[in-house]
């Protein structure tokens, strides 16, 4: 058994990757879905897709690789977090769409819970702010509004999970409801300090707890595959969530060390090591990972809009109709203009967290136009990047002048990620293995089933590609990053 078989399950699409015994990517399947999107701010996807286009890519990726389930000796799942599924106990069908991360639906209710004084309490246990962005209230919203549900929750007939329980639970064919300390740390229902669900934040919601999950380490039993899904049983021996997943496959072990993910939203994570640091600046206190019973803790800064940007550039404005066609436009832009977009197209993350603001457009000429937005939208990563980097250093002394490494979609982009290093005035390292969230979960299954190295063997591994340098004057940098400021002051006043 010489492969791991790592699913990454996106929110836009689902990967199967194959990675072989030394790490490498044997084959990759891939398969897009459909969003819904039943109201304004409302963001749903069918279970059935979800599940229905991880099956298929793990198939693929077998049938790519020419391999069959005996070869494999592990499977790592990586997941979209916070996502939000609820479904019958006895026959695993879901009551209703998931409701995604970027879902916005449960804002009222956030915000009577803030009014009501509870927002220091949840966030004292979970690390975590008030927000529609979290499992919680959008699992609230399911029970209170799924004719039903509240009576059959309680009874104990329904489960709750995020997409990695789901597919656990899928994937066993209904034999095991398990889920990870990373995942579990992003549902406003886990408390990170003691490792355990919250009661008192349960019955704050009125959530039965016999609905949850059981928490497992990152790299741990899972259970094994329902023989007839793959070929013959195999064992699912690691899980986090891709933020989580990103961090551990950029090898960021040690604390100070900190990472970037650009998907289509951006998540800066970083190690603070075996105590939760507090944050002071409306970050979030996290699990970055938890192996052998320990956690390590992170804080996170979560931006909705990176990538997104740009699909909203092919999809929304029609000025593009690939996404490599923004670095061209960027290149060509007009340096006089000084076009700044605050791209709040479901609220503003971290540090603002403002779920009731929308994007805005700013500095527009008469000559603006495609160039102009293309870089405005690239720019729009790299200014709510450094957002983040300065509440981190506020909060974390420990962070001293630390290398941000990047990864996903939009790191491959040499003009966002140089722009990226000019703003934050620091170096970028970009790796030789983009597929950092998938290799995260690979490792974990790969470490756990003896096929991969230990910790530090897996740091070794970790290649530099590319390492951007800050090329940028310091008085046109931080005019810049006052423009921004600025722009979002205004966006939110409105």
């Amino acid at each position: 058994m010489t492969h791991i078989l790592a699913i990454d399950q996106g929110t836009t699409s689902s990967r199967a990757i194959l990675f072989d015994a030394g790490m490498k990517v044997a084959a990759v399947a891939q398969q897009a879905f459909e969003q819904h999107f039943p109201r304004s701010g409302w963001v749903e996807h069918a279970p059935e897709d979800l599940w229905q286009t991880v099956l298929t890519t793990c198939r693929d990726a077998m049938a790519k690789a020419g391999i069959g389930a005996g070869d494999i000796a592990g499977i790592g799942i990586t997941n979209q977090r916070e996502t939000t599924l609820v479904w019958d106990r006895d026959t695993g069908e879901p009551i209703h769409n998931a409701i995604v991360w970027q879902d916005r639906r449960t804002a009222d209710m956030c915000r009577a819970l803030r009014e009501a004084g509870h927002e220091e309490m949840v966030t004292g246990r979970t690390g975590l702010l008030l927000d529609p962005y979290f499992s919680g209230t959008k699992l609230k919203w399911i029970l209170d509004n799924v004719e039903g549900a509240r009576a059959r929750a309680e009874a104990g007939k329904l489960l709750f999970g995020t997409v990695d329980s789901f597919l656990i639970w899928k994937l066993t064919g209904g034999r095991v409801h398990a889920t990870d300390a990373t995942n579990a740390a992003r549902t406003l229902l886990y408390d990170i300090r003691k490792g355990r669900w919250s009661s008192t934040i349960c019955s704050l919601l009125d959530i039965p707890m016999s609905m949850l999950p059981e928490v497992r380490d990152c790299a741990a039993d899972f259970g094994t595959t329902d023989p007839a899904l793959l070929g013959a049983a195999i064992p699912i021996l690691g899980v986090a969530g891709d933020q989580q997943a990103a961090t551990i496959g950029q090898a960021c072990f040690k604390p100070g060390m900190m990472k970037s993910t650009y998907g289509t939203g951006c998540f800066a994570l970083l190690n603070t090591g075996a105590e939760p640091v507090a944050s002071r600046n409306r970050l979030l206190t996290t699990i970055a990972y938890q192996l052998d019973g320990q956690p390590t803790y992170a804080l996170e800064g979560s931006i909705f809009i990176a990538g997104a940007v740009v699909q909203w550039l092919r999809d929304g404005l029609g000025i593009i109709k690939e996404t490599a066609e923004t670095q061209t436009l960027a290149e060509a832009a007009d340096p006089g203009q000084e076009v700044i977009l605050v791209p709040a197209f479901t609220g503003l993350g971290a540090p603002y967290w403002d779920a009731e603001c929308r994007g805005a457009v700013y500095g527009l000429t008469r000559n603006s136009g495609p160039a102009e937005f293309a870089r405005a939208a690239l720019e729009s990563v790299g200014f709510q990047t450094r957002d983040l980097l300065e509440a981190m250093r506020a909060d974390w002394s420990g962070q001293g002048d630390a290398v941000l490494r990047v990864d996903g979609g939009m790191s491959a982009s040499d003009w966002t990620m140089q722009f990226l290093a000019d703003i934050i005035g620091a170096p970028v390292d970009r790796p030789e293995v983009l597929e950092s969230t998938a290799m995260g979960a690979a490792w974990l299954a790969g470490m756990r089933a003896g096929v991969y190295p230990g910790m530090e063997g897996f740091a070794e591994c970790w290649a530099l590609e590319r390492r951007f340098l800050p090329a940028m004057d310091e008085s046109r940098r931080e005019e810049k990053y006052a423009a921004w400021k600025a722009a979002v002051r205004r966006t939110m006043a409105k």
